[in-house]
């Protein structure tokens, strides 16, 4: 499959909570080596719809294929075989374990397909996932905190450490929900950078953010998701002026 070639596509996905329909036909495709953006306001589907794509939630209807295979009905771990990670919301790490210990771990489970620490005790300090580990760290700027507890980080480098847990598992999609969340303009701007650093690898990402200065740093297309529908989907410059995106979601106080 080649760069700007339809690496993820989804059709006709719908899901309903009870009384809520959370999303409703949603169509979507993103091409192989791209950063697509989703936006929209809270409460739009963004987080369903990401947890659709990792098999967390079984839509009520539709497709979604990868890398031209079908996925949905898959467990999360198969996913995860087949080649999708996700940086959550809130950072899914070990507090306990040290930074080095949080990406080994993942390397294993990518490996074995499931989590099992009594594993680490076995890997020597030259093994070649420690060593993966502390290349990973050091790129995502923490290659001082090796083995620091994970728990006495800040949310700015907790997110960094899951960043890493992710690319250790060698995604070809990573799937990003809101990576700078409550992160300084300071830990933002690294966090774009490093995530533009990532991109020349080739490496296909959707991120799910509501600061504007992001998504139009980094987005190649972006898709706007209003009440669980699909409303634009486009260039930046096309989303930053449509009419409906502007009184969905980006006038007033959230334009960029």
């Amino acid at each position: 499959m080649n760069k700007g070639e339809p690496l993820l596509e989804v059709r006709g996905v719908s899901k309903r909570f009870g009384g809520l329909q959370a999303l409703k036909d949603v169509d979507f495709s993103v091409a192989e080596g791209s950063i697509h953006a989703i936006i929209g306001p809270n409460g739009a589907g963004k987080s369903t719809f990401l947890n659709v794509l990792i098999g967390l939630i079984e839509p009520d209807q539709g497709s979604v294929t990868f890398a031209g295979e079908p996925i949905r009905g898959l467990k999360p771990y198969k996913i995860i075989q087949r080649g999708i990670a996700r940086v959550f919301q809130t950072p899914q790490i070990f507090p306990g374990m040290s930074l080095l210990q949080n990406v080994a771990i993942a390397a294993v489970a990518k490996r074995d397909g499931q989590f099992n620490t009594k594993v680490l005790e076995s890997l020597g300090p030259r093994h070649p996932i420690v060593d993966e580990a502390g290349d990973l760290l050091a790129r995502v700027g923490l290659g001082d905190y090796l083995h620091a507890a994970a728990e006495h980080l800040s949310r700015g480098d907790k997110r960094r450490l899951e960043l890493a847990v992710c690319l250790v598992a060698h995604p070809r999609l990573l799937l990003l929900d809101e990576p700078t969340a409550g992160m300084a303009r300071h830990d933002t701007n690294r966090t774009i950078d490093l995530l533009k650093e990532i991109s020349e690898t080739g490496m296909t990402k959707v991120v799910i953010e509501h600061d504007m200065h992001v998504v139009f740093s980094l987005a190649e297309r972006i898709t706007v998701l209003a009440q669980g529908q699909v409303i634009a989907t486009g260039r930046p410059e096309e989303i930053r002026g449509n009419p409906r995106v502007q009184e969905a979601y980006l006038g007033g106080a959230h334009a960029a």
